[in-house]
């Protein structure tokens, strides 16, 4: 098992490569509230008519290559996918002190933060191939607590949310009536940045408000598993996270299958 495993982490990483130089995307920028927010858009120009699309919320480390690739891999599956900005000016984190403050001040700030992601969503809208009726949105660890908390407000145009090893806390617990979009949640049962009283508590709020939740734990997986750069930066600063690259492979499977169905529900 162990001599498959590195075998499959390493055909991972030779696809995410290609991906990322297959130049799926290109660089866009717009604004919330005056700031420049640098993103990053994805589509097959070959496909024609409008399709569903997917924004790409960031790790707390801000918009970098891991969210491109991401929405590279969903032009490859035929959306049109947006990696947004959320700390403005394309701001990136060297340091986990850096990315806690980036992401604090935002979470605090909910009311910026919801600017931010609405301009994202009003930007895709604008593009000729987006079918607008269909949109939903991705997120990565403070991206995945992100997505939810945008969910949980009752945005209208959000059919879906996905969250990978994203942070349950609500900014503001949801209500019945007030969820939208169904919800996919992706999660490291090992995680000791989410424990298991936090996976409670949000599955209760999501059973008190009637959300319609789908919910995978993965056993012996730990924080922010999807992505491969997750074993250096735990050796570089001393954090809790791990690459597994079975559980990168079935949650992405799990969001497939998941938008697929969400699509058809139209």
């Amino acid at each position: 098992m162990k001599k498959w495993l590195a075998q499959y982490s390493l055909i991972a990483l030779l696809v995410n490569s290609w991906l990322l130089l297959s130049g799926a995307g290109y660089p866009v920028s717009y604004k919330a509230q005056d700031v420049v927010l640098n993103g990053y858009l994805a589509f097959d120009e070959t496909q024609t008519g409008p399709r569903p699309a997917v924004l790409v919320v960031h790790e707390w480390w801000g918009h970098n290559e891991y969210a491109r690739k991401r929405a590279n891999m969903l032009a490859q599956e035929g959306y049109v996918a947006l990696a947004v900005d959320m700390y403005g000016n394309g701001q990136q984190a060297a340091h986990p002190d850096d990315a806690k403050r980036f992401s604090s001040a935002l979470f605090r700030d909910f009311a910026t933060a919801t600017n931010r992601f609405q301009a994202a969503v009003d930007f895709l809208k604008q593009q000729p191939q987006v079918d607008t009726s269909n949109i939903a949105a991705i997120g990565y660890c403070f991206g995945g607590g992100m997505v939810l908390n945008m969910a949980r407000q009752g945005l209208p145009d959000l059919r879906a949310v996905a969250s990978f090893h994203g942070a349950l806390d609500p900014v503001v617990p949801t209500h019945p009536g007030q969820l939208r979009a169904k919800l996919l949640v992706l999660h490291g049962n090992d995680d000791p940045l989410i424990p298991a009283a936090k996976v409670d508590a949000f599955k209760q709020e999501m059973a008190a408000a009637g959300g319609d939740l789908t919910f995978i734990g993965y056993p012996q997986v730990t924080h922010a598993f999807t992505n491969p750069e997750a074993d250096a930066m735990a050796q570089q600063f001393s954090l809790p996270l791990a690459y597994n690259a079975a559980a990168d492979q079935h949650s992405w499977q799990a969001l497939r299958t998941f938008l697929t169905q969400v699509w058809q529900k139209n």
